[in-house]
């Protein structure tokens, strides 16, 4: 199984590993556990047609979960089940209820939900899939060796499509902070304490846009469809994990370091 090279910590490391992103993708897809799978889900996904069948095969269940980051999940079969049972359309339905919007991504993605909208046999649904399944388990495995890794890889994947969706700024807002890896990135480059999610959530709401409007300018979410603005959030993010990593930095090492990503 070929494993991701990250050869140093902080902004170098990071630096490095966009340089070779897309060799290193290349090749860790073509390792023979990636393949296997993926193989395997191509060819039997659109022969699926309840959440029970999807669950109960475990191979297509490792693609769908590892997909959307929740491949710990893979034992919890009962539980992802009602997740894709009971679809989006609801308030009350499981996925709108947990705070980890990523289950709601996964209930939307498949379409298995009461109201009859399953995604599964349309056009580009095993591709698209497949491609989120090699993304996110490259982001994991850069993220063995260096976990700071896996949120920027995540957030310079996921972050500029939130960004330009037509959900108001508050939703997008909820959607961050109910997304672990983008809550983490944004927790760390607003230099807000992890403790933070201990308060109101509509307190943490204020926090954020206030926190936002201070370093970026702006609250208003859609700012982030520019890329270089996303790289400014990454930097901010990897700058500050490197500080917490090494218990501290003098303040020239600091500048030095924030010149560097710049």
């Amino acid at each position: 199984m070929f494993q991701p090279i990250v050869p140093a910590d902080g902004l170098s490391g990071w630096r490095f590993l966009q340089r070779t992103y897309e060799v290193q993708a290349e090749a860790f897809n073509r390792s023979t556990v990636i393949q296997r799978d993926t193989e395997y889900f191509a060819n039997k996904i659109s022969e699926v047609t309840t959440a029970e069948e999807l669950v109960s095969d475990r191979r297509l269940l490792t693609v769908a979960l590892g997909a959307f980051g929740l491949q710990d999940d893979i034992n919890n079969r009962y539980f992802i089940q009602k997740i894709l049972e009971e679809g989006t359309n609801s308030d009350d339905a499981l996925s709108m209820r947990l705070s980890d919007t990523r289950y709601r991504k996964l209930s939307a993605a498949f379409g298995f939900g009461p109201v009859a909208d399953k995604q599964v046999g349309e056009a580009g649904f095993a591709e698209n899939i497949i491609a989120r399944f090699q993304s996110n388990s490259f982001e994991v495995a850069a993220g063995d060796q260096n976990s700071a890794m896996r949120v920027a890889l995540y957030a310079e994947r996921e972050l500029s499509q939130l960004a330009a969706g037509d959900e108001s700024t508050n939703a997008k807002w909820f959607t961050i902070m109910g997304d672990p890896p983008l809550r983490q990135l944004f927790e760390k480059a607003l230099n807000l304490p992890e403790s933070i999610g201990s308060i109101d959530i509509d307190q943490q709401l204020r926090v954020f846009k206030d926190r936002a409007v201070s370093v970026f300018g702006s609250d208003d979410l859609s700012l982030f469809e520019d890329p270089d603005l996303v790289q400014e959030a990454v930097t901010k993010f990897i700058v500050r994990d490197q500080i917490g990593v090494n218990g501290g930095m003098s303040g020239g090492s600091i500048a030095l370091t924030l010149l560097q990503g710049f």
